[in-house]
C-alpha cells in the first residue's frame, strides 16, 4: 500500500533529514555518484519529468514547494499522510546553457503532505510534446490536495498561458478502478509520468493503477486497470517502443518489488521482468531497457542508479550503469543517446532539486 510506502519513506526521511539537510544546503551532495554522472542543472524544486523538445532543450517538470491553502466540503487524504494543504508555486522549465533555467509554465498547482518529519511535495509530474506543442500533467492539483477550483488533469502550454485540456480529477472519480487501495486513497489521483505516442497523451496514475489515453481535444479513456490483474502494484514510469513499458513502485508491505509490464496498444498486459526495486523511471534505446530504480526501496539514502536490462529471449541480462543517485524520480533519453535523471526530487530544501547527464 502507498500509505504503508509512505509511512516508511517518512521514518527514514526523519531520521536523516537534518544532516541532510545540512549537507544539501552546504551544496555538497551526501552521495557519490559513479563517474559517468555530471550535474547540469541546479535549483530546481522537487523536479520530476523531463524531455527533450523538437527544439532539442530539456523541459523539466516541478513539483513545486507547496504551501498553507487548505479546503473544506470535499473529500480529504486521510491523516498521517492528509489532509494536504497547498499553492501555486509548481512550473515546467526549459534547461538551457550551463544549467539556466527559463520558465515556460508557472503558478502551477502544488500540494504537500503533512508537514511532519518533512512535507512531500507534488506539481506538474510530467511534460511531453506532440509536434512543436507542450503538454504538462497536473498531480498536485484537486480539491482533496488543499487547492479548490483545481482538477488533476493535463494542460497545453500556449504563448500566453496554459489551459486545461483533460479533467483527470473528475474521470478517475467517474470511472473507479476494480481494486480501490481503501487504506490510503487520493481522490484526486497521484499522477505521475506521461509520453506521447502517434499523436496522443498516455498517463500513468500509481494510486489508483492505471494508464489512461488523452486525446490533444480531451477525449480520455482507460487503457489498462492494473488493480483487476495485479492489485495495488503503483505503476510509475513508462516508455514506448513498439508496446508500452509500465514500471511499478512496489509497496512498503511487499519490500518495494518493482517489475516492469508491457502493455500492448490494445491493452493486453504482460509481466517482462520483476525482482526489481521501486521503478521511477524507463528509457529504451537500441533494444534496451534502461530502469531507474532506487535500489533497497524508495526510502533508502544513495540508493538511486540506472540498470540496463539486455533483450536476449527473455529479459534477464542485468547491468548496472549508474550509481549514487540520491531520491531521483524520472529519467529520460536525450538526443544524444545518453540518459537524463531528476535527482533529489523528494523531501529536499528549496533549490536542492537537480537535473544530472548519465553518459553512456
Amino acid at each position: 500500500m502507498i500509505y504503508l510506502m509512505r509511512l516508511g519513506f517518512l521514518f527514514v526521511v526523519f531520521s536523516t533529514f537534518f544532516s541532510l539537510t545540512l549537507t544539501v544546503r552546504a551544496q555538497v551532495p551526501p552521495c557519490v555518484p559513479s563517474s559517468n554522472v555530471t550535474v547540469i542543472a541546479t535549483g530546481l524544486n522537487n523536479p520530476r519529468g523531463l524531455k527533450f523538445g523538437p527544439d532539442g532543450q530539456l523541459y523539466v517538470a516541478e513539483g513545486g514547494l507547496g504551501g498553507s491553502l487548505t479546503t473544506v466540503g470535499c473529500r480529504q487524504v486521510d491523516p498521517p499522510i492528509g489532509p494536504y494543504s497547498g499553492d501555486f508555486n509548481a512550473r515546467i522549465v526549459r534547461v538551457g546553457a550551463q544549467g539556466a533555467l527559463t520558465p515556460v509554465a508557472e503558478n502551477l498547482p502544488s500540494s504537500q503532505t503533512q508537514p511532519l518529519p518533512v512535507p512531500l511535495v507534488s506539481g506538474v509530474g510530467d511534460v511531453a510534446f506532440i509536434g512543436n506543442t507542450l503538454y504538462g500533467l497536473l498531480a498536485g492539483a484537486g480539491c482533496s490536495h488543499g487547492l479548490a477550483g483545481t482538477e488533476n488533469g493535463v494542460i497545453r502550454i500556449n504563448p500566453g498561458g496554459t489551459t486545461l485540456i483533460a479533467d483527470l480529477s473528475t474521470f478517475i472519480q467517474a470511472n473507479p478502478v476494480a481494486n480501490e487501495e481503501h487504506d490510503d486513497f487520493e481522490p484526486d489521483g497521484t499522477f505521475y509520468s506521461m509520453v506521447a505516442v502517434r499523436g496522443d497523451l498516455y498517463a500513468v496514475e500509481p494510486n489508483h493503477g492505471e494508464l489512461d489515453k488523452i486525446t490533444p481535444d480531451g477525449e480520455i479513456s482507460r487503457v489498462v486497470d492494473f488493480s483487476a490483474t495485479f492489485g495495488h502494484v503503483v505503476p510509475t514510469a513508462i516508455a514506448y517502443n513498439g508496446n508500452f513499458y509500465v514500471g511499478t513502485l512496489g509497496t512498503f508491505d511487499n519490500n518495494f518489488n518493482g517489475m516492469i509490464i508491457k502493455v500492448t496498444p490494445s491493452g493486453q498486459t504482460q509481466v517482462v521482468l520483476s525482482g526489481l526495486s521501486s521503478i521511477l523511471g524507463i528509457a529504451i534505446r537500441e533494444g534496451k531497457i534502461y530502469v531507474l530504480e532506487n535500489q533497497g526501496g524508495f526510502p533508502a539514502l544513495c540508493s538511486g542508479r540506472v540498470l540496463r536490462v539486455s533483450h536476449s529471449g527473455n529479459l534477464d541480462k542485468i547491468d548496472v550503469i549508474a550509481t549514487g543517485l540520491q531520491h531521483p524520480t524520472a529519467m529520460t533519453l536525450g538526443p544524444d543517446g545518453n540518459l537524463y535523471v531528476s535527482n533529489f526530487g523528494y523531501g529536499f530544501p528549496q533549490g536542492a532539486g537537480q537535473v544530472v547527464r548519465i553518459n553512456l
